[in-house]
């Protein structure tokens, strides 16, 4: 499979150097769409295993010039509109990590794969335990009347609430068909605006931003007389590079968009 990274940052690092041992795979480039606003522009890229790779900030250009299979994309959500259109127009099938993508170009994404009928994977968390985590609060979001997300990460991360945390809420209210209880912030009173956070469907949602974090959610829910946590906790990002592997490989095999990695292990 011929293959594009989309991102040089340390997500993109880490997928480069993970497809690079990958004997079913090639790279044939690498893009970096904010290449100019970030870091001085440059046309070659090379990896840490001393690989040398073309590097574009145009994924049009880089498509049209290397033909690649498949394109895996960790970068930004500003980004995502330029990708979409490119993978559509050359027939590229896209797996996509990028957090913070909006539901309207998931959408997009979606009607233009069916159309073409091109395999692609976008997914807010490619950690399998988290995909686990987010197919048990489903389970569980049936049997609780209130809910809340509590999502901790890197001082780094641009977005918040995280991807995770909204795939999250939004799988636990259509799994009840109905919105959790969420006290009315109107009737309540908050010694420091934005105490209780934000809700989505009545799920509470809480964003934690520090050092020494990498990726962790807890998902607590509550009933008459009891409560029910789920966590998970990512202590390196080398937890996500199966999940990377698994949507690379089955991604040449799908028709149409996988939007999330459940149906690709057996939970949906």
């Amino acid at each position: 499979m011929r293959a594009i990274v989309s991102g040089t940052g340390e997500m993109g690092r880490l997928v480069t150097g993970t497809l690079e041992a990958e004997p079913s795979v090639e790279i044939v480039g690498v893009l970096e769409p904010l290449a100019g606003q970030t870091a001085p522009h440059q046309e070659r890229y090379r990896s840490g295993s001393g690989a040398d790779y073309p590097l574009a900030d145009d994924p049009e250009a880089l498509f049209r010039a290397t033909r690649p299979d498949l394109v895996v994309d960790f970068t930004n959500a500003q980004a995502t509109p330029r990708l979409i259109d490119a993978v559509l127009a050359a027939g590229v099938r896209p797996v996509i990590g990028t957090s913070g993508v909006p539901q309207e170009e998931v959408a997009r994404l979606r009607s233009g794969l069916a159309a073409h009928r091109l395999g692609g994977v976008i997914a807010a968390n490619f950690a399998l335990g988290a995909v686990v985590q987010m197919h048990l609060a489903r389970i569980a979001a049936r049997f609780f009347d209130a809910a809340e997300v509590i999502e901790l990460h890197h001082d780094r991360k641009a977005d918040s609430p995280s991807g995770t945390a909204l795939a999250t809420a939004r799988g636990m209210r259509e799994a009840r068909d109905s919105d959790f209880a969420h006290p009315d912030p109107e009737l309540e009173h908050e010694g420091a605006e934005g105490a209780r956070g934000a809700a989505l469907g009545g799920v509470g949602i809480h964003s934690v931003r520090l050092p020494g974090l990498v990726a962790h959610q807890e998902v607590i829910l509550g009933g008459r007389g009891q409560t029910l946590s789920l966590r998970h906790d990512t202590t390196g990002r080398e937890s996500f590079m199966p999940g990377v592997l698994l949507a690379v490989h089955a991604v040449m095999g799908l028709d149409g968009l996988a939007e999330g990695l459940d149906s690709l292990i057996g939970l949906s």
